[in-house]
This record gives C-alpha cells, sequence and structure tokens, in this order.
C-alpha cells in the first residue's frame, strides 16, 4: 500500500522498525506509533473503503474506529471485499463483529450497517466505492453521494469529503466550501487534519472538535 499524502506515514519500513523497538520506547513514542499505526490504517480503509472506518465512527473513540476495519480484516482472514461483504450471512457477521473485544459498542448494528454501505457500493458503483468520489466536478456533486452512504450523514459526509480532498487529493471545484468548515486550511477541527501525533492532539484538545460521529 503507498502511503498517499499522509506524510507522517514513511512506508512500511518505519512501521516495522518501530514495533521492533517497542520494547525500549518511551511512553510519548509508543503514543506517537500508535498514531502512525491509526493513520496506517486510515489510508488502507480509505483506499479500500469497503467497511471504511468513517463508517464506525460513531459513539467510539477514533482510533478504535479506524482500527476496527483492520481488526475485520484479521478475522475474516481475507482482505475486505464489498461484494463479499454484502453477500456475507448477516448473523454470521455479526457474531464476528461481537467477538471481544467486540468491534463496535453496539456491534450487532454496526455489522449491519457496514453490510448495507457494502451492498449499495455493489448495487450502485459495481463493487468500486472509488467511483464515490472520482467522478465529481464539483464538490457538491462529491458531497452529495457520500452523504447518502449508510452510517454516514451530513457532517460525517463533511468531514470525510474535507479527508478526500486534505490528504488524498480529491480536489474538485468547490470542494473546501462543500463541506465547511472542515475544509478550512490549517484548521484542526477532525480527523481529516490529523497527520501526526502532533496534530492529534491538536484536534483533540480544540475547541471545535468533531471525531465520533456526532451528528453523523
Amino acid at each position: 500500500m503507498g502511503t498517499g499524502r499522509l506524510g507522517v506515514v514513511s512506508g512500511r519500513a518505519s512501521l516495522t522498525s518501530a514495533r521492533r523497538d517497542s520494547r525500549t520506547s518511551s511512553p510519548r513514542s509508543d503514543d506517537g506509533q500508535r498514531t502512525r499505526d491509526v493513520l496506517d490504517r486510515l489510508a488502507d480503509v480509505v483506499r479500500r473503503f469497503h467497511g471504511s472506518g468513517t463508517c464506525w465512527d460513531q459513539q467510539i473513540p477514533l482510533e478504535r474506529a479506524f482500527a476496527a476495519p483492520h481488526e475485520l480484516t484479521r478475522r475474516l482472514g481475507q482482505p475486505l471485499d464489498a461484494e463479499e461483504l454484502a453477500k456475507y450471512d448477516p448473523d454470521a457477521l455479526g457474531a464476528i463483529f461481537s467477538q471481544v473485544p467486540a468491534l463496535h459498542r453496539f456491534p450487532g448494528s454496526m455489522a449491519k450497517r457496514v453490510q448495507a454501505l457494502c451492498q449499495l457500493v455493489v448495487d450502485t458503483y459495481d463493487g468500486d466505492a472509488a467511483r464515490v468520489w472520482t467522478t465529481a466536478v464539483e464538490g457538491k456533486e462529491l458531497l452529495k453521494p457520500v452523504a447518502a452512504l449508510p452510517g454516514f450523514g451530513q457532517q460525517k459526509a463533511s468531514i470525510f469529503v474535507a479527508l478526500l480532498g486534505k490528504q488524498l487529493g480529491v480536489t474538485p471545484s468547490g470542494w473546501r466550501e462543500a463541506c465547511e468548515p472542515f475544509g478550512e486550511e490549517g484548521s484542526y477541527r477532525s480527523v481529516a487534519d490529523i497527520t501526526s501525533p502532533e496534530s492529534r492532539i491538536k484536534v483533540r484538545s480544540g475547541p471545535d472538535v468533531h471525531l465520533a460521529g456526532q451528528g453523523g
């Protein structure tokens, strides 16, 4: 997987080296490594999008939300695929979500939401989730289909559009205005602004923080 625009992630080699040194690292460096791991997974789930961490990002901490798709991949024993998840037995998927530790505060409901998201991707975009954002020529055209995704809503969609623009180069005309205030340059309001351990601290300590599905 490429590192995209998440500059703090300098590749698998650096992550492997950091994990190898974890036994002698300080609490502060451990916190930085956890942040880098979250960002690494964030880049992965945004590219795959199937069962994106943004869908999980409700009533649980940011880090847990974006780690959940990685853990689901481990439990399934294969990469996440929209078509496979859409046709997965609902009860079996709910049981996987509910394994300790559960993938969400409400694992059964979240399993249904992720499955609904994958079904929409299959039905509307032929299983290619990237088509949600690659066909838009204007910011409003980008925001509308994202907001229609199961588990998103207006605010979460705005944050996701800001994330696409700020970190993954998806910048159709008017994208910042379409996702106000999260598209504002230099702001620290949401996951769209987290690119390092330091920026994560700024986002969490800011007066207007939107991290875990508030209003989404």
